[in-house]
């Protein structure tokens, strides 16, 4: 209760930014409806993303304590609300509740031990495995099960699994084409179901998750 004394809601629509690359940090932010990807250009002018959230995750913390500018942007996926700390509102309540602050630590612990697999798996495995992988790593955060098979549970343009894998949008429409004339996925429209899981899973590598460091 005490905490949320200290936030003030936000709301953006679909394709708004929370906040962009050189961006002065100014707080932390707290996603309660809707979905945000993490992302960062390139040199190439491409986006790479790094991580997805979803409800009850949170943004802008590694630029909590060094008071720099944004490296990365976070644009919303969806219609999305999301709650808003000034720095040092929030540095304060971590003095008055250390526990906080040693959270936040683990938080932090994960998610570098996973952009660690990360960079390997984008340097070291083939485009199709990398593409598996998102699959998989997609149904685990967000997926549910239906009659049809396992729906991955995020509706993402064809460009975004391209920049989730790592890999130009033309290979990922090619690799889940095939993917789909092998019977491995159905496809319609956005909509991704995973038919054979276990043929997935034997091109993709246990690396640690990505796209949401928070899950249990």
């Amino acid at each position: 209760m005490e905490l949320a004394s200290l936030m003030r809601p936000i709301e953006i629509g679909e394709g708004e930014l929370v906040f962009y690359e050189g961006l002065p940090a100014y707080g932390l932010y707290v996603l309660c409806e809707g979905k945000i990807k993490v992302a960062k250009r390139t040199k190439g002018g491409r986006s790479q993303i790094l991580k997805l959230l979803a409800p009850g995750e949170v943004l802008g913390e590694k630029t909590l304590f060094d008071q720099e500018t944004y490296t990365c942007y976070a644009k919303a996926l969806e219609p999305s609300r999301l709650m808003f700390i000034a720095r040092e509102d929030f540095l304060a309540f971590m003095r008055r509740y250390p526990e906080v602050a040693f959270r936040l630590i683990e938080k932090l612990s994960r998610e570098l031990k996973a952009f660690g697999d990360k960079l390997v798996e984008i340097t070291a495995y083939s485009a199709k495995e990398r593409m598996a992988r998102v699959l998989l790593e997609l149904a685990r955060a967000f997926g549910k099960e239906t009659p049809e098979g396992l729906d991955i549970g995020a509706e993402l343009p064809r460009s975004e699994l391209a920049e989730m894998a790592g890999v130009t949008t033309e290979t990922a429409v090619r690799i889940l084409s095939e993917f789909k004339e092998q019977g491995i996925l159905s496809l319609s429209g956005r909509r991704i179901i995973i038919l054979k899981r276990g043929e997935l899973q034997a091109l993709a590598h246990p690396f640690r998750t990505y796209l949401r460091e928070n899950l249990i």
